[in-house]
């Protein structure tokens, strides 16, 4: 293979033992019949199941084609695929999951269009095998976020494969975000965007990563770190509330001043303040997701811990040869 791979595959994997070898059949089946040269990056983020032995005995089948890159611990899918954007060599990057729902067969539709002139390939799944509660969810997300993020067009950005070229890559692994959402930030890079549909499956087996909670996390990730719309509506919102304060102020003084004290209408007063003391903790909330965005920045820890690193030895020196040469060319 060459040291120069023309596309390379980005994996994340996490406890996935009972797909792999079937991604394994499918995917290199599928890249060789496209005739171009691959390497394939699996990051196992810190699987607790046989994964990672798995993973350790795929890169003995293919030393030159399949890297693997092995966290201490689980970081996240989006810190998987980042630190696999930070180690490649391919001039296409694709980003595929583990559990067979993007079948790999899709992966020459995403390669026609990169070689069409796109530099970012987005995708939406075609007859989606989700359950109704996901479904539902999914499409509300979609909603909000277009609604938030106009300038963020994603039909499904749920669907984790997606190509994008090398530039683009680049620019999103020298940003040091300790939270981000790959699709979205491409998306800021991207001069010429398009986006295609591809078929999509059951999972094959396991159980998916994402739970309810994990879920909200991962929403509350894309609106605070692409949008301040959230601080925008509580901002208004909390100016509202104040000008309609106020005039019920005046109300009251009035109706006292024609009425005469009562007492009938405390409870009423009561669930008004429950309700502004709702409004004041949500809007603390919001802020309080900013805020720990910020915190989590400033504090400049690792996004994710490699323990070690999968990979013929002979062709990673080759390519730094080669990067470091490119580099002093350039500078020349």
């Amino acid at each position: 293979m060459s040291n120069n791979p023309y596309l390379s595959i980005v994996i994340p994997v996490h406890n996935e033992q009972e797909c792999l070898e079937e991604l394994y059949q499918r995917l290199t089946q599928s890249l060789d019949n496209l005739g171009k040269t691959y390497e394939i990056i699996l990051t196992n983020d810190g699987s607790t199941d046989k994964s990672g032995e798995i993973l350790e005995e795929l890169h003995k089948r293919r030393p030159s084609q399949i890297r693997v890159i092995d966290f201490n611990g689980n970081f996240g899918q989006h810190m998987a695929i980042m630190a696999a954007f930070e180690r490649v060599r391919g001039e296409i990057i694709i980003t595929l999951d583990a559990d067979l729902q993007n079948p790999p067969e899709e992966i020459s539709k995403l390669v026609a269009a990169i070689e069409a002139g796109h530099d970012v390939v987005n995708t939406h799944r075609l007859k989606r095998q989700d359950s109704m509660f996901r479904l539902f969810f999914s499409h509300l997300h979609n909603k909000i976020r277009a609604w938030m993020m106009p300038k963020l067009k994603m039909e499904d950005e749920g669907c984790m494969l997606r190509a994008y070229k090398r530039n683009i890559v680049d620019l999103m692994a020298s940003t040091g975000e300790a939270t981000t959402f790959i699709p979205a930030l491409a998306l800021n890079y991207a001069s010429n965007p398009t986006e295609v549909g591809v078929a999509h499956a059951e999972r094959a087996a396991g159980e998916t990563s994402y739970n309810f909670f994990k879920l909200i996390r991962y929403n509350f990730d894309v609106m605070t770190g692409f949008s301040i719309v959230p601080l925008q509506m509580t901002t208004m919102l909390g100016m509202l509330i104040s000008v309609c304060s106020f005039l019920f102020v005046v109300f009251l003084m009035i109706r006292r001043l024609i009425v005469g004290p009562e007492v009938e209408g405390v409870f009423t007063l009561f669930a008004i303040m429950f309700f502004l003391i709702g409004i004041v903790l949500l809007s603390m909330g919001i802020n309080g997701e900013y805020i720990g965005r910020i915190y989590q920045e400033v504090r400049k820890r690792p996004r994710f811990v490699v323990r070690r690193v999968l990979e013929d030895k002979e062709t990673s020196i080759a390519h730094k040869t080669i990067h470091v040469s490119s580099v002093l060319e350039n500078e020349g």
